[in-house]
This record gives structure tokens, C-alpha cells and sequence, in this order.
């Protein structure tokens, strides 16, 4: 049933080293300082909040989600469903917080608990609850399997993650979890928004900050989607790959002795001593094959990111 198509692995080889080796750099120096970490975590709940909402058609904005959060503020012309959407998402992401340590292995509870922080108020009636009855996904590729199989598809799912048989690192688990748990859709609504969250109980328990698909990145995400269904996982892994970059250069960013500089590409192949040029450097970003990380629609990187990437293209070409 859970059998993966692994072709991807030779392309993300270098990808995988990169972020485990930034993971055990932030695990190195832990514990952050309170009041680095606390405003870290503060505005990463509001970006991830904010995105993952959004991707599910929220139209609040950023500054609006945190002012709805932070503030307690009612925006004008905003729905009452769009203030709950908010208010729940940032409480679902304190629950999984409160869980999460170490030792923690996925539970199907779990799932169901953020289900109902997601749906609190909004759908009572299936906050928390495995749906009854069929659901089509507009825009899928795919129907949802039938409802009556789709709480022994979730235990086996459950199963799966916990058990690891392929031996799959944590980012791929956490990337698998995500593309079968859209597949089996296992409620009636708010299945993006749980997935998104539970995912991320994966990886944090391993030491990786959160993972975030940024709103940008909404149409891109739901390609990778449907590729995965057709056992294409190539576009997905990428996509999980760059989020987790992404937080975790915010996260070592914050270290004191941090010495990286990273600037927007534009700026970076501006400089006079820069022999590369714009469009090769962010397709190299796009791609994943440089270290570097989407800020709104800019991509941001460092030097020492595209000379290492020549000079092991180069030693390549010399094996």
C-alpha cells in the first residue's frame, strides 16, 4: 500500500547533507536564549498561520493575521470565519508545541485533536471527526478513497511513519506523510491546514524547526501534489526541502556567532567581482542545488553558497 518510488534520492543527496548539517549546527548550540527563541517562535506562528491560511483562500493579510493574533483586533471587512481561522490555527500550533518532544511518535489522536483546533467554531459538527461520506477536491487529479476505508487508511499511514520500514530520513518521512495524508483526506474540510501542521510534529520531533509552504508558493505546491500522486515526488521533496531551509537559516541567523550574510540574488551577482549572472543563480536556488531561502518572491543566498557549488561542480567534472 505504502510503497514509494524513490528515484528522487540521487538529485537531493546534497540537499539532505546541507540541512542535516544546519540541524546539528542549531541542535549544537541549543538552548537559544529565552527571548531569542520566544521572539522566533512569535513571529514564525504568525508566517505560518498567515501562509497556511491563505493557501486555503484566507484573505487576511500578514500584518492583519498578526494583529488579529497579537493585538486582539477585529479587521474591517474581514469575515468572522477568517478571525476564527486565524485565532484557531495559532492555537492548534500551541497544542502541537505542547506535545512534541524527542520521544514522541505520531498518534492518530494527535491528528484528530489539531483537526478540531482547526475547525473550532467554525465546523462544530466536524471538528475533530474522520468524515462519513465522500468529498471530490476541485482541481485534484485523484478521487479520496471511500469513508469507510479511511480510518484503517490513517492507522496505516500512523503505522507507516512510525515504523519507517524504507529507512527514509526525516524529511522525506515528513514529505510522504503529507502527500498520503492529502490522498486519503481524511476529513470533510481543513485537511490542508491539519496536514500542515502535523507534518511538522515529524520533524520537529527530530530537531528541525518548522517547516512553512509559503502562500507564494500555493500553485507550485498543489503541481507537486498532483505530480505525487502519479509516484512523481520530485517537485514536493524540493518544495519541503526549500521550507525547511528556509526556517532553518532563521533559526541560525538568530546564533550570536553566526558569520553568514545572505542578500538577495539581485544584489549578489551585482557586485563587480561576481562572474555569474542573475538568471543562472536563482535557477540554481529554484532548483535547490544552492544554499538558499524565499523571502516573498525573493530569493536570498550568500557567496560562499554559489562558490561551493562551483567548486564541487568543477572537482565533479575532474573525477
Amino acid at each position: 500500500m505504502w510503497n514509494i518510488n524513490r528515484t528522487y534520492l540521487p538529485d537531493f543527496e546534497s540537499t539532505f547533507e546541507r540541512l542535516y548539517d544546519k540541524q546539528a549546527m542549531l541542535s549544537k548550540n541549543r538552548p537559544l536564549s529565552n527571548s531569542a527563541l520566544s521572539k522566533i517562535k512569535e513571529a514564525l506562528s504568525v508566517e505560518w498561520t498567515y501562509n497556511s491560511n491563505s493557501i486555503e483562500g484566507n484573505t487576511l493579510s500578514l500584518q492583519e493575521t498578526q494583529m488579529v493574533l497579537q493585538d486582539g483586533i477585529t479587521i474591517r471587512g474581514k469575515s468572522l470565519r477568517e478571525h476564527f481561522e486565524a485565532k484557531n490555527h495559532e492555537k492548534a500550533i500551541n497544542y502541537l508545541y505542547s506535545i512534541i518532544n524527542e520521544d514522541y511518535n505520531l498518534r492518530s489522536i494527535d491528528i484528530l485533536s489539531l483537526h478540531g483546533y482547526v475547525l473550532r467554531t467554525i465546523e462544530d459538527d466536524f471538528a475533530g471527526r474522520i468524515r462519513n461520506g465522500g468529498v471530490r477536491i476541485s482541481g485534484a487529479n485523484f478521487v479520496p478513497p471511500n469513508a469507510n476505508k479511511v480510518s484503517d487508511l490513517l492507522d496505516e499511514l500512523v503505522n507507516f511513519i512510525n515504523t519507517n520500514p524504507l529507512g527514509m530520513n526525516d524529511i522525506e518521512l515528513a514529505t510522504i506523510f503529507h502527500h498520503k495524508f492529502v490522498w486519503i483526506h481524511p476529513f470533510f474540510d481543513g485537511n490542508g491546514r491539519t496536514v500542515r501542521l502535523a507534518m511538522n510534529l515529524l520533524l520537529m520531533k527530530k530537531g528541525f524547526p518548522p517547516a512553512i509552504i509559503l502562500k507564494n508558493d500555493r500553485k507550485k505546491y498543489y503541481e507537486a501534489l498532483n505530480q505525487a500522486n502519479n509516484g512523481n515526488y520530485q517537485k514536493l521533496i524540493l518544495l519541503m526541502c526549500q521550507a525547511q531551509e528556509r526556517t532553518l537559516n532563521i533559526y541560525l541567523n538568530a546564533l550570536p556567532d553566526n558569520e553568514e550574510e545572505y542578500d538577495t540574488i539581485s544584489n549578489i551577482v551585482s557586485e563587480p567581482s561576481s562572474p555569474y549572472g542573475q538568471e543562472y543563480i536563482s535557477l540554481l536556488a529554484r532548483q535547490g542545488k544552492i544554499d538558499a531561502y524565499k523571502e516573498g518572491r525573493n530569493w536570498l543566498t550568500t557567496k560562499k553558497a554559489i562558490d561551493n557549488y562551483i567548486e564541487n561542480r568543477q572537482r565533479k567534472r575532474l573525477l
